[in-house]
C-alpha cells in the first residue's frame, strides 16, 4: 500500500503526531523568541537529538554547525533558555521556541539580547546595515 502525497501532507499538517521534517543534513531551523516580549532572539538549528533533549529537559538544545556538536544553550554563559512553549510549523520543517533566558538575559555571542540587532536598509549605493536604536540593548 502506498501513501499519496496528499495523505502524507494531511498527516503532517493535521495529525497530532510529531513528525519533524529534517533537511538533507538532518537539521531543522529553530526560531527562538522571548516568551514575555515576543522579541526574536536567534535562529539556530536542531538535529533529532537536540529536539528530543529540548522536549525532555524543558531547556533549549541546538546543533552547532560550526562546532559540529550538540549545544546546550547557556551551559557555559549562564544564559540557559527555559522553554515556555515549543511549536512546530504546518509542514513540520521549522520549530519555534518561546523561552525565558537565564543569567544576564543575553542571547547573542556579541553580548546583545538578540542576534537580530541590525536592519537592512535600501540606500542609493546598495543595501546597508543599520543598528537598531535602543530597542535591543546589550545584556549584562
Amino acid at each position: 500500500m502506498t501513501t499519496s502525497t496528499a495523505d502524507l501532507a494531511e498527516t503532517i499538517e493535521e495529525s497530532a503526531l510529531l513528525t519533524p521534517q529534517f533537511n538533507a543534513d538532518g537539521l531543522i531551523p529553530a526560531i527562538t523568541t522571548d516568551a514575555a516580549s515576543g522579541v526574536v532572539l536567534m535562529l539556530a538549528w536542531m538535529n533529532a537529538e537536540a529536539l528530543n533533549k529540548t522536549i525532555e529537559t524543558g531547556q533549549a538544545w541546538y546543533w552547532s554547525r560550526s562546532r559540529r556538536r550538540l549545544w546546550h544553550k547557556g551551559a557555559t554563559s549562564g544564559q540557559v533558555q527555559q522553554v515556555e512553549e515549543l511549536r512546530i510549523d504546518c509542514d513540520q520543517d521549522a520549530v519555534w521556541l518561546k523561552v525565558r533566558v537565564g543569567g544576564d538575559g543575553g542571547c547573542c555571542h556579541t553580548g546583545r539580547v538578540s542576534c537580530f540587532y541590525r536592519r537592512i536598509v535600501a540606500e542609493p549605493g546598495g543595501p546597508m546595515l543599520h543598528r537598531q536604536s535602543g530597542a535591543l540593548p546589550q545584556s549584562g
